[in-house]
């Protein structure tokens, strides 16, 4: 048996440096990338989501804080949404603030009433939206969509243009009518797959297609209908997209789109992307959106939820005491968290020596395996758990100073 007393703890940035042998990440390979919260815009679209207006403005205000690059708001819902818009804007936040409109004219004139710099305009370029929901051709939409970017541009507005359910769109058709967009004048284009219909090579296919044929930065916009929004968020950002889209615990139409905590996550952690955001507000902000939306977060939500530091098995734990980093990707507090140790059935002698510890009793091994034979002659599974301040980790270091 190894001593680990003679071994080096390996630290997490070794331990992720390692798994990067298998992840082929090449640093210099990929660009600078932004993120777009669209919590206000999207997170709303979410059955029985309904933010008021103060809370849109603290949400906006924490975000902002957080250190996102833009925050996204629809101001054609409503007169409420439209007040929400125009106060956010002047609330002078760092952030840039997008009115997302439709590709009318009247739409982009809600927009520049409240005062916006940026506008998101959307259209739908799949036919199945195009015969179904629009009832129009592609060359209407075509005409439709650079009309609309030339209105805003007439009017001085830097604009994103979104191309609804490119995941589903001709291929060949996507490249003209994103050309299109783009000689207009669009400063952005997003690439939504709006079905999340997409496994990763798919959208990593469908990035690649659109750079080839234009250089205007492009935006990925991931639905999570299959669970892979993050994957294919990332996927997006390896074939060139400079900007994520995300919302607070992946709020959104449906099922939603790719969360905030496990986007900006991977991209510091896998990526080693340098983002100027505030990790240890994700679970305040996970939180906060918890409190706000009445959606509940699941306790198994990757970094934010409460069962993501919770360690139970009774090698897990003994790790754990040794080295976090043997099971843990980040540090909790990294990312607002909390460490977690249950007691029970699974306990081992590890466990059971730590909590003696923190009762304080002074045992030996011999004690602390009485403890865990008894816990699991109990046979009544999980008996309780310990939440883990930093007192408490300094005594199960001293657990493994003693063991």
């Amino acid at each position: 048996m190894v001593n680990s007393k003679s071994e080096p703890k390996m630290t997490e940035i070794e331990s992720r440096s390692l798994a990067n042998n298998y992840n082929d990440i090449h640093d210099d390979s990929l660009g600078d990338v932004l993120i777009l919260d669209s919590t206000l815009r999207e997170g709303e679209q979410a059955p029985g989501v309904s933010f008021t207006m103060r809370q849109r403005l603290q949400i906006a205000w924490m975000l902002d804080y957080f250190g996102v690059d833009a925050i996204e708001i629809s101001p054609i819902i409503s007169p409420d949404h439209k007040e929400s818009c125009k106060r956010i804007i002047k609330a002078g936040l760092s952030a840039n603030i997008l009115a997302h409109v439709r590709a009318l004219p009247e739409d982009i004139d809600v927009a520049l009433d409240c005062d916006a710099k940026w506008v998101a305009i959307y259209h739908s370029v799949s036919d199945i939206h195009l015969k179904h929901k629009l009832r129009i051709s592609r060359e209407e939409a075509i005409s439709r969509s650079v009309n609309a970017v030339e209105y805003a541009k007439s009017h001085g507005l830097r604009l994103r243009f979104t191309v609804e359910d490119a995941s589903r769109a001709d291929p060949s058709f996507l490249k003209i009518i994103c050309k299109e967009i783009s000689d207009a004048g669009a400063d952005r284009i997003s690439l939504p797959d709006t079905l999340g219909i997409l496994r990763p090579i798919g959208m990593y296919n469908l990035v690649k297609t659109v750079r080839d044929v234009i250089d205007t930065p492009l935006d990925v916009h991931c639905h999570n209908d299959l669970g892979l929004a993050t994957a294919n968020s990332l996927a997006g950002f390896e074939a060139g997209a400079s900007q994520i889209h995300v919302t607070i615990n992946g709020l959104g139409e449906r099922v939603g789109i790719a969360p905030l905590a496990e986007v900006v996550v991977a991209l510091t952690t896998i990526y080693n992307k340098k983002l100027k955001v505030k990790l240890d507000m994700l679970k305040e902000l996970s939180d906060l959106i918890e409190m706000y939306s009445g959606v509940r977060t699941p306790e198994s939500k990757p970094l934010v939820g409460v069962n993501a530091y919770k360690h139970k098995a009774g090698t897990h734990v003994a790790a754990i005491i040794r080295n976090p980093a043997a099971y843990e990707l980040v540090p909790p507090r990294a990312v607002g968290n909390r460490r977690r140790i249950i007691f029970g059935e699974l306990s081992g002698k590890h466990g059971a020596a730590f909590l003696l510890r923190v009762l304080g009793l002074n045992s030996s091994m011999e004690e602390a395996v009485k403890l865990a034979q008894g816990l699991k002659r109990l046979r009544c599974g999980d008996l309780f758990e310990l939440s883990l301040s930093e007192e408490l980790e300094g005594e199960a270091l001293k657990v493994e100073d003693k063991f």
